[in-house]
């Protein structure tokens, strides 16, 4: 059997949180139909705590996990830059290992945008 090379089993994992399901669901759409992500995650509300301009704040959110290559890191940035809700937006990527069949449907689903 022959292994595939690491690099070519590796998925970008991006996390990311808005204040409302509504925000949560206009986001991973306009994430997913822009073809930046194969699959959009909306995960149940978290309890946020967290200090923001010298206040405690605490606050319910939506997290957002992001499954989509690695080449398209700068893409989502400059997404969340124009088009997530937030001034200063949550922007976690890891990379993870993922099985064959699943690392090949994100990459099949995911179009790297490229320069202008």
């Amino acid at each position: 059997m022959e292994l595939e090379p690491v690099a070519s089993l590796a998925v970008l994992s991006v996390t990311t949180t808005v204040g409302s399901l509504e925000a949560a669901r206009t986001l991973a759409r306009a994430i997913v139909e822009r073809r930046l992500a194969a699959c959009v995650q909306l995960d149940a509300a978290v309890s946020s705590l967290y200090r923001w301009q010298g206040d405690l704040r605490e606050e319910q959110e939506i997290r957002i996990v992001i499954k989509t290559v690695p080449a398209c890191a700068a893409a989502l940035q400059a997404f969340f830059a124009a088009e997530h809700p937030y001034g200063l937006p949550q922007f976690l990527a890891t990379i993870d290992q993922a099985s064959a069949a699943y690392a090949q449907w994100v990459r099949d689903e995911v179009v790297v945008p490229t320069a202008p």
